[in-house]
């Protein structure tokens, strides 16, 4: 004979009220970073129990298994809220929030990059390095371009003023409001 009831809703409830001090002291004590609720815990782990009686009946060491219940439960518990954000009625801030804006960022990109490939010199190279994703250092760019780390600077400089000249002129002039002088 089995130390627990078999699985009758009356059994069932017996083995909940059994377990119900034990399973709050574990979601307590597991909640106690501030990051999960206990109460919440606590509902999971109770899922998760009438799921198994359902199932499969008891488990045979009721008490280790709600240890290792709550600890399970309370590990997906932080691994969704690491996945959760939080809903606004914004439409997101990146380019994959709105079309219209990843239109508008791409196309910004292109011409960005085909102003960069016009300009003269040493200017394309440098500007490329600049730009990549990968986030080179002063030194692996000046590596790369096989120049001085120290003359990087006002190369820099030269081809970023060349590069902001050649979009300025591609960019409409605003138009002046109010009183002309």
């Amino acid at each position: 004979m089995t130390p627990y009831p078999s699985t009758s809703p009356s059994r069932s409830g017996a083995l909940v009220e059994l377990l119900r001090p034990l399973v709050a002291a574990e979601a307590d004590a597991e909640a106690q970073d501030g990051a999960l609720e206990p109460a919440d815990l606590e509902q999971d782990v109770w899922v998760r129990l009438l799921e198994r009686l359902a199932a499969v009946g008891p488990p045979r060491d009721a008490a280790a298994w709600v240890r290792g219940a709550v600890r399970d439960e309370a590990r997906r518990a932080r691994l969704r809220a690491l996945r959760e954000r939080a809903f606004t009625d914004e439409p997101a801030a990146g380019p994959a929030g709105c079309p219209e804006r990843a239109l508008l960022v791409a196309e910004g990109h292109r011409t960005l990059r085909a102003a960069v490939a016009r300009t003269p010199g040493p200017c394309p190279r440098l500007l490329t390095a600049l730009l990549s994703p990968a986030d080179p250092t002063y030194r692996e760019i000046a590596g790369q371009l096989g120049i001085s780390q120290g003359s990087l600077g006002p190369t820099r400089s030269r081809c970023l003023g060349c590069l902001r000249r050649m979009l300025a002129a591609e960019v409409a002039a605003p138009e002046l409001r109010g009183k002309e002088r």
